[in-house]
């Protein structure tokens, strides 16, 4: 009896382990990433590098008929580019090995048109290589971009195309080692030299390029690529070229219904909660307002403010971070890229600096089956393996986590177990301070990462209530930070007028200089608009009660446009056209355009003469269909009669990127504008200016 009763025992301390072992795992919910895409989750960022013969054209689009002789940079050196995105965090880079233009970075042998016909390195260098070598030695992976679209070649539009675009993906993945994604633009078809035909080429890009047999190719030599952009891609444009997705940001997407063409882009910015397939979201973004290097743009390097929404409007947004950082005309970062991504660095690695909720007591009101293996405790443990999950019909639940003493945090990040789908559709997050809880953030999707800046809040407890999920609950990662204080810069505008406004957060105080140089405590205080109708350039600074200064903000103007008018326009009013004058390109005038013939024009007179080097134009910026402005012509007159055309051309991706355009030729002197508008994008039945400035 006394054997019996010891057994028994025996068996019932051994009891909970066995019952817990058997708790069966959550089930898989929904469309799941593959391996190749989990690790290109967790990737994070990487950077775009764009190089080519537009960097020695001054174009964003290369028309196809430019020699190979004009590339020929003086200093080019891929150990530095990979250098910099290595301290910047990022964990790769993809390379436009061959944009629209055709010019190829490598000396490919089913073309002439590539560096071995450049005079750089006499004909044998090859960039590709030497980017290659370069991220092998930083561990970087590397990715590679190859334009689909092709302005230079003859057979672009025909059969004999694919093959030759074929045959350059065969070289590009099988000579360079490894090759984590391969990113396919979308723009595709249009104006080009085409070998001299100078004609526009229409293509189906759904149905041209064949791309299941295309993709079959790839995965056939490289079957770790992740293949990003249109066909059955593993990730998907996030719908803009400015930084960020949508707060809502499914991995998912109806894929087949955007293969049969019935799915807008703007769709991409937030996925499809319903979609079956796992196609998440890259945003990509450029360092400067253009893609490749324009010496002009130096000075407009992204500020600090818009690179840390960046970070927090991608990564933070369940998406992988794309950042182009273009090579000069030497084959280097330019100075003031680097002088950016450093302090963007700076102000990233300090916020996620002073983590403070992995030694807080988590419990929650449910967790599968009483299991350890599934307890909350596994959110902040550190291991991206372990996972907190609710039983199968919890669909909603609290986690919370106490500090041993009163904690302050104002950063929030969470992670969903996403090998076993993307759940989650809405949550919230609140603080319990001084004993009451106080609710800090209403959110929807996680994903595979979500980062929340939230109020500083000094709390005994954070506790997070999932209030909505497509099944049960299971959240790997819970952390949350306290960062140091970021003041933002603050906004500069001046009108028509010269008048100047400054405006920073409240309780900021805002220095400020008319010199260019760099604001001080001594500086002038901003206290009221005033006018300034010279050319300036005003630098700006906003301090908080504690004394922390934002970045400097930097703002440079011409004269102002107070003795400007409107002489002509084409069609329309002057009055309502005055609009494109008026300092603000937040208001737009828009007019039609004829089936027929789709020029229109507007005479501009400036006042008294004026030297001008270049003229900009910016298109709509807000709506979904904005009506763009494709190609032109300017001139310029001292007297309104004797016109000079000084500019003519496209403006390259502004459909992607509709941002000012701006246009430069030699310096003259001027008193008449006249810009001629010739197409619209998309044939568009109207087409709007924000406004039309001059370069001094």
């Amino acid at each position: 009896m006394k054997k019996i009763l010891i057994l028994f025992g025996f068996l019932s301390f051994f009891h909970p382990v066995c019952s817990q072992n058997l708790v069966e795992p959550p089930k898989p919910f929904g469309p799941l990433p593959s391996e190749k895409q989990l690790k290109w989750h967790e990737m994070e960022s990487y950077a775009f590098i764009h190089f080519s013969l537009n960097t020695f054209t001054n174009k964003e689009w290369g028309y196809g008929n430019e020699s190979p002789e004009l590339f020929f940079p003086t200093d080019l050196n891929a150990r530095q580019w990979a250098k910099v995105v290595k301290e910047t965090g990022m964990k790769g880079i993809i390379l436009v090995a061959k944009h629209h233009d055709g010019f190829c970075l490598w000396p490919s042998e089913y073309t002439e048109r590539s560096v071995k016909n450049s005079p750089w390195k006499n004909g044998k260098g090859d960039v590709v290589k030497e980017l290659s070598e370069a991220c092998k030695e930083y561990g970087l992976k590397l990715g590679l971009y190859l334009s689909p679209w092709d302005r230079n070649h003859a057979g672009y539009g025909k059969p004999e195309y694919i093959t030759y675009f074929r045959n350059q993906l065969k070289e590009l993945l099988t000579n360079y080692g490894d090759i984590f994604e391969m990113w396919f633009d979308g723009a595709n078809g249009g104006d080009g030299y085409y070998g001299g035909a100078n004609e526009k080429r229409k293509i189906n890009t759904l149905e041209y390029y064949n791309w299941d047999e295309t993709y079959k190719l790839i995965y056939g030599l490289s079957p770790n690529t992740l293949v990003w952009g249109i066909g059955p891609s593993e990730a998907r444009w996030i719908g803009n070229e400015e930084g960020y997705a949508n707060p809502t940001n499914w991995s998912l997407l109806r894929q087949k219904d955007d293969l049969a063409g019935k799915v807008h882009y703007t769709e991409y910015m937030s996925g499809h909660e319903d979609g079956e397939k796992w196609v998440p979201g890259e945003v990509d973004v450029s360092i400067r307002p253009g893609w490749f290097y324009h010496a002009s743009e130096d000075d407009e390097v992204h500020t600090l403010d818009e690179m840390v929404d960046f970070y927090y409007h991608s990564v933070g947004r369940n998406a992988n971070f794309l950042l182009n950082i273009p090579a000069d005309r030497r084959g280097l970062f330019h100075e003031n890229d680097i002088q950016r991504l450093k302090e963007y660095t700076a102000v990233i690695k300090a916020d996620f600096k002073n983590e403070v909720l992995s030694k807080a007591k988590a419990s929650a009101d449910n967790y599968r089956g009483n299991s350890k293996k599934y307890a909350p405790q596994n959110t902040n443990d550190g291991n991206k393996e372990s996972y907190w999950a609710t039983d199968d019909a919890v669909t909603k639940a609290s986690i919370v986590f106490e500090f041993r003493k009163p904690t302050s945090f104002n950063r929030v990040l969470l992670q969903e177990y996403i090998r076993l789908g993307q759940r989650v559709k809405a949550f919230t997050v609140e603080a319990q301070v001084d004993g009451k809880w106080q609710t800090i953030a209403n959110e929807t999707t996680i994903g595979y990462k979500r980062i929340l800046r939230t109020p500083r809040v000094t709390a005994s407890a954070l506790r997070i209530n999932i209030t909505d999920s497509k099944a049960s609950i299971v959240l790997s990662n819970i952390q949350a930070f306290n960062a140091p204080t970021y003041v933002r810069m603050p906004s500069v505008k001046r009108d028509k007028e010269g008048i100047i406004t400054l405006q920073a957060e409240e309780g900021s105080v805002i220095y400020y200089t008319l010199d260019g140089s760099v604001p001080t405590a001594t500086s002038s205080i901003y206290s009221a608009p005033f006018k300034h109708n010279k050319a300036v350039t005003i630098k700006a600074i906003a301090v908080n009660n504690e004394n922390i200064s934002s970045a400097v903000r930097y703002k440079k103007y011409g004269v102002s446009k107070e003795n400007w008018k409107i002489v002509s326009v084409s069609s329309g009013d002057i009055q309502t056209a005055n609009k494109i004058i008026d300092g603000n390109p937040n208001t737009t005038w828009s007019f039609s355009t004829n089936a027929n013939d789709q020029q229109q024009e507007v005479v501009i007179d400036l006042g008294s003469e004026i030297s001008i080097k270049g003229f900009s134009y910016t298109p709509e910026q807000v709506g979904e269909k904005l009506r763009l402005i494709s190609n032109y012509e300017f001139y310029t007159s001292l007297d309104g009669e004797n016109w000079f055309k000084q500019s003519e051309g496209e403006f390259s991706n502004i459909k992607n990127n509709p941002i000012e355009q701006i246009k430069l030729f030699n310096v003259l002197k001027a008193r008449y504008l006249r810009f001629v508008a010739k197409s619209a994008v998309d044939n568009s039945a109207a087409i709007t200016i924000g406004e039309i400035s001059i370069v001094e």
